[in-house]
């Protein structure tokens, strides 16, 4: 086992990787940007290196800088969190060059799967359902309208190298193709520094679900069940995700977990990672990507099977086995997460910041909260909005509902605007309610939204 890790990342995750290393006993390294210099993770980790400045491209994206700090610590594994250069298969690769064990998959089941038209035909050769779509990016206007008569439409054109919900734009007919195609390619080459786009059929009202898996260095692949991931922001952005997802019966489980662990051999994969998957009204289910990392969601699956993921990481990437078959791992309760961010929904979602005058996290029985805040943190400007995660968890999804709701009242902030109203109203219309949602229901509430006192336009 490591002695010392360092975590290549920041605000509740680089947290919540602290605590498993401290149960585990493995002393931890924090670095920080300079805008992060009094941020919880620097205060709790054993030793902490600044890195750099505000900006992410030159601290928590400088690869140099992290390498450095974990030579100058002596820290054995460095662990990317989620975001940032969890999914960077060179980051992984410049670790294993200087000693280092990268706590994650090799990094060529990162690269493969990073690539999102070569993903797709990997889960199509293991037997693994996937939208039709082009086998591979497109390369001209008339190959992609070639593409888009077979295809059909409505479409999606989405970038190969995207990931996180980004890089996806809707065609509704073949008059709008050509302006998108350009618009997309120049977006995705901004983003993720490829043009590369692929097209895909799209779903109307489609489920968003995501199958949990770990795979060690011994042969062993087994999955934690789903999630279901449907409520995300206009911009794809998940706000509520749950475990198990809702109306899914045993043999449509049973199916997704092994067409998530067909894709995971297909690419040699190694700890934990999470295989997504689209399902449309009749239950069917197509492949679109596989995240190679932790996905913030964990904690929902932590909960109904009582596997610490992060720590199961950490083992993995030490060399340990796993010492459970497919069939030890039973659903227990049901758990929801909600997604608490500084923003502002009637504003786009716009990120908001200031210094937190009050901080009270929800508690009682069946609430956990991961989260990186303290009454008088001043929140930067320069990073992701996330706040904190607030998980029920309850025998029944009827009363992890209503746990979720009590915490969501309990919750106190001050001194920045949050999404707290916008998910307690979220978590209480009919359709969240009744487990029946689908990808496009928050962009459709968000139209009849208005904060509390407002007046819905």
């Amino acid at each position: 086992m490591f002695n010392k890790i360092l975590i290549a990342n920041r605000g509740e995750i680089a947290v919540r990787i602290i605590r498993a290393c401290r149960e585990m006993g493995i002393r931890t390294v924090a670095v920080y940007s300079e805008a992060d210099r009094d941020a919880l993770h620097v205060h709790w980790a054993d030793e902490a290196v600044c890195i750099g400045p505000p900006p992410s491209s030159e601290s928590y994206l400088n690869i140099p800088h992290i390498l450095m700090a974990a030579l100058i610590t002596e820290a054995e594994a460095i662990h990317p969190g989620y975001g940032y250069l969890s999914e960077c298969s060179s980051f992984a690769e410049a670790c294993e060059s200087q000693g280092i064990r990268f706590i994650g998959p090799p990094h060529s089941a990162i690269a493969q799967m990073g690539d999102k038209a070569l993903a797709r035909k990997i889960a199509q050769q293991a037997g693994v359902p996937v939208l039709p779509g082009t086998p591979d990016a497109i390369r001209s206007e008339e190959e992609a309208l070639r593409a888009a008569s077979q295809i059909g439409f409505p479409l999606l054109i989405k970038a190969a190298a995207g990931g996180g919900g980004r890089g996806i734009r809707r065609v509704n007919t073949e008059e709008e193709l050509l302006p998108a195609l350009r618009i997309a390619q120049s977006e995705a080459q901004a983003a993720f520094g490829s043009p590369d786009v692929y097209l895909e059929k799209y779903i109307p009202e489609p489920r968003h679900i995501e199958v949990q898996v770990l795979a060690d260095s011994h042969g062993n692949v087994l999955h934690l069940f789903e999630r279901e991931c449907s409520l995300q922001t206009p911009r794809h952005q998940k706000m509520v995700e749950e475990a198990p997802a809702p109306h899914v019966d045993e043999v449509t489980r049973r199916a997704l977990g092994e067409a998530a662990i067909k894709v995971a051999r297909a690419v040699g994969y190694q700890n934990a990672g999470t295989v997504e998957f689209l399902m449309d009204s009749n239950g069917n289910f197509y492949f679109i990507e596989m995240n190679t990392r932790l996905q913030v969601e964990h904690p929902v699956t932590e909960q109904v099977t009582g596997i610490d993921i992060v720590q199961w990481q950490i083992r993995i990437a030490a060399g340990e086995r796993l010492p459970f078959k497919q069939s030890d791992i039973r659903l227990s309760g049901h758990a929801i997460e909600v997604r608490l961010t500084a923003e502002i929904p009637e504003h786009d979602f716009t990120p908001s910041t200031g210094r937190l005058s009050e901080w009270t996290p929800p508690g009682g029985p069946g609430i956990r909260v991961d989260s990186h805040l303290y009454t008088g943190y001043s929140i930067p400007p320069y990073y992701d909005p996330l706040l904190a995660k607030i998980i029920a968890y309850a025998p029944s999804r009827e009363e992890a509902v209503a746990r979720l709701t009590r915490a969501l009242h309990e919750v106190r902030i001050e001194g920045v605007q949050t999404t707290r109203d916008f998910l307690l109203r979220l978590v209480q219309t009919p359709e969240f309610l009744q487990g029946r949602v689908s990808t496009p229901f928050v962009p459709r509430f968000l139209r009849g939204y208005a904060p509390i006192g407002g007046v819905v336009q």
